[in-house]
């Protein structure tokens, strides 16, 4: 499909019966396609939730959300997707699983990809489903969407089930599909080290809201860690997003709008620490793209 917006969402908002409450509330973002988008939060922030929105599984309770340009039931031909627990018919044999795949996906599918992830993991076509690890249904999963070569990868927590060193060559071949097709690729976990080295766009979920929404190299480049004497502990115009005083020394991840005064040393945070301390701190004000630009 021809978007530069794989997905968009509006005070987005879905709630699950009363007493469940609101897994999303007021979410509004942009992702731009050709993007390896890390969604990032703790357990239950409502991450899962957010890609079967994306995936046409539920509807949202308020709000908009648009995929690819479109609504995501219109999109869904061109959207793959890999819940978390990888459900798969287990009296299928593998063959059989990607036979199957190429009969929903007439015209798009790609049998030279769905084979090659399946044959480097080392797994026997005639292998029933029922009889193989986690790690393994998962590559049978990761197969399964890209073979059906998908402007848009959704992915939740994809290696949780995988050693280091399968997580290391799926990774790669799912950084392979974004540079050879321009594959837009959204993959959540609760890992930040699992995705930082890979993805250039992050979207922070905690308690159902979106923290922070952009580029990477923007969000990092937008935030200080800074340390000095507390006793000289003005911060000004700067917006705190965490502060901790230890002694007579206060460290702080802020958003500076302007130079620092004198006698504060800074530096520039880390992936992990920025989503930690926002994560922490829930009361600091959001970020999103259009903000950080």
């Amino acid at each position: 499909m021809s978007s530069d917006t794989a997905l968009r969402a509006d005070a987005l908002g879905k709630r699950f019966g009363r007493r469940a409450g609101w897994a999303l509330r007021d979410c509004s973002f942009r992702l731009p396609t050709g993007r390896v988008c890390a969604v990032v939060g703790p357990n239950g922030a409502g991450k899962s939730t957010l890609l079967t929105l994306a995936a046409a599984l539920t509807a949202p309770t308020e709000g908009t959300l648009t995929v690819l340009g479109t609504t995501p039931a219109r999109a869904r031909p061109w959207v793959g997707y890999v819940a978390q627990d990888k459900p798969l018919y287990p009296q299928l044999t593998i063959a059989d699983t990607l036979r199957m795949g190429a009969g929903l996906n007439p015209g798009r599918w790609d049998a030279a990809v769905a084979e090659r992830v399946v044959a480097s993991g080392d797994l026997d076509p005639g292998a029933r489903i029922r009889t193989l690890s986690g790690g393994q249904r998962t590559r049978v999963a990761l197969a399964l969407a890209l073979g059906k070569r998908p402007d848009l990868l959704l992915l939740d927590e994809p290696m949780a089930d995988l050693d280091p060193l399968a997580r290391h060559e799926l990774m790669g071949t799912l950084m392979g599909q974004a540079a050879e097709y321009g594959t837009t690729i959204v993959m959540s976990s609760h890992v930040v080290a699992e995705l930082a080295d890979s993805c250039d766009h992050l979207l922070l979920v905690g308690g159902g809201r979106v923290r922070l929404a952009g580029e990477i190299d923007e969000l990092l480049a937008a935030h200080l860690r800074i340390s000095g004497a507390a006793a000289d502990a003005d911060l000004g115009p700067h917006t705190v997003v965490e502060s901790r005083i230890t002694g007579r020394q206060l460290t702080a991840l802020i958003r500076p709008a302007g130079p620092l005064a004198t006698g504060w040393r800074a530096t520039a945070p880390s992936l992990e620490e920025l989503v930690l301390a926002h994560l922490r701190s829930p009361g600091a004000p959001t970020l999103t793209e259009e903000r950080a630009a």
